[in-house]
């Protein structure tokens, strides 16, 4: 690991950082066409989006065996693998068009994305000093935003002159080039216990021996998972509820986007310099309150407002859940550790709109909203008892 004089950001910029800001707009190149491809091949509305929703399902199977794979063959490689399934995945869907086909390609999808993300946080930790390393891991998160920020852009220019299969061309030309560039990354020297010969760390073992911090600061994470996903669904479906069209919609989601994409590395200095509280508690505080002061709004100014500030909260927590992970993770079992870790984000991912789903059903979408909210509060408490108060370093 780097030692904090000689360390500088920017030096590990492009192996750091150009592989997620990529892996960013593959995905986001195709989320958008993933239900239109879908219903071209013949799916009703609900299958289109259960093809759409397989990405997710494939990440939460996949995050423990992809702790086991990054463990086995190491960070470069695996990511260098999974950027290569990506690729066969989106040619299948290209070359075959088969609804069974996309809907295999969309696990595929699922199942790298795991494998690249668990991997890149792993790289991240070994090349980056503690005391850089919330600055470090929020840049992450948010080249990985940026990118999927720019991906739709990108699609809709190529979708123009292929059709749909536009977006699924550019998404295999960005995990080429995501795969690439970590294939040649420079290679890192093993710290703390990692490939020393001392004996792989089992799962079991792992999450039981740390059974404490999952059930602690590991709920904090599932439930800021759980927030960030039902903002996705709460935005667009208030707007459509206060009478917003597709247009105006769009834009509100996309200056929520921009404001996302703002803080992230400032809130990593301050999570470096102040401790992690300092971004974990405003982060969820804030989610948490516009969440549930949504249904408040009935105006387009009002509900600009409160949207701007859930994405200012989720902005600034761009990095904490990696970064809390790591913070956690023993030397001698990261990769097993943080494997437990993202599935306990991608399960708080996955519950949080279903959530939000069942509280519609029996209440109303503004019941809803308010009520996934209070997982806002639930986890700044949590945090505020299990987190130090100050910096680490």
């Amino acid at each position: 690991m780097s030692q904090p004089d000689s360390f500088n950001l920017k030096k590990i910029a492009v192996p750091a950082f150009g592989p997620s800001l990529l892996y960013g707009i593959s995905n986001g190149a195709i989320l958008p066409v993933i239900a239109l491809t879908a219903r071209d091949h013949g799916a009703s509305v609900a299958t289109a989006g259960l093809i759409a929703a397989l990405i997710g399902v494939g990440s939460l199977l996949s995050n423990i065996p992809s702790a086991l794979i990054t463990e086995r063959f190491g960070e470069k490689r695996a990511m260098a693998g999974a950027a290569l399934l990506s690729v066969v995945g989106l040619l299948l869907v290209i070359g075959v068009p088969k609804l069974w086909v996309l809907a295999l390609a969309m696990l595929m999808q699922g199942c790298a994305q795991s494998v690249f993300q668990l991997a890149r946080q792993s790289y991240m930790i070994e090349v980056v000093p503690l005391a850089y390393r919330a600055r470090a891991l929020s840049t992450l998160g948010g080249t990985t935003r940026i990118g999927t920020f720019i991906g739709p852009f990108a699609g809709a220019a190529l979708i123009h002159f292929l059709g749909l299969d536009g977006a699924y061309w550019i998404a295999v030309c960005a995990m080429l080039g995501a795969g690439l560039i970590a294939i040649k990354a420079p290679d890192i020297e093993p710290s703390g216990g990692k490939g020393t010969g001392a004996p792989r760390a089992r799962m079991g073992e792992v999450a039981r021996d740390h059974r404490g911090v999952y059930a602690t600061l590991g709920v904090g994470v599932m439930l800021i998972s759980a927030l960030r996903a039902s903002r996705q669904v709460v935005i667009p479906l208030w707007a459509d509820h206060i009478g917003l069209d597709a247009t105006a919609t769009s834009l509100v989601y996309g200056l929520v986007a921009a404001v996302d994409m703002s803080v992230f590395y400032p809130a990593g200095k301050v999570m470096d310099q102040r401790g992690r509280l300092w971004v974990a508690l405003p982060c969820t505080l804030l989610m948490g309150l516009s969440l549930m002061a949504i249904p408040l709004t009935s105006g387009v100014t009002s509900f600009i407002l409160v949207s701007v500030l859930l994405g200012f909260g989720n902005g600034i927590g761009s990095g904490i859940v990696m970064t809390l992970g790591a913070d956690a993770a023993p030397a001698g079992a990261r990769t097993q550790f943080l494997g437990i870790w993202r599935f306990m984000a991608d399960l708080g991912s996955s519950g949080g709109p279903v959530a939000l789903s069942m509280l519609t059903a029996l209440l109303s979408l503004g019941g809803a909203s308010f009520g996934v909210g209070t997982l806002g509060l639930v986890a700044a408490g949590v945090f505020w008892r299990w987190l130090p108060r100050r910096a680490q370093v």
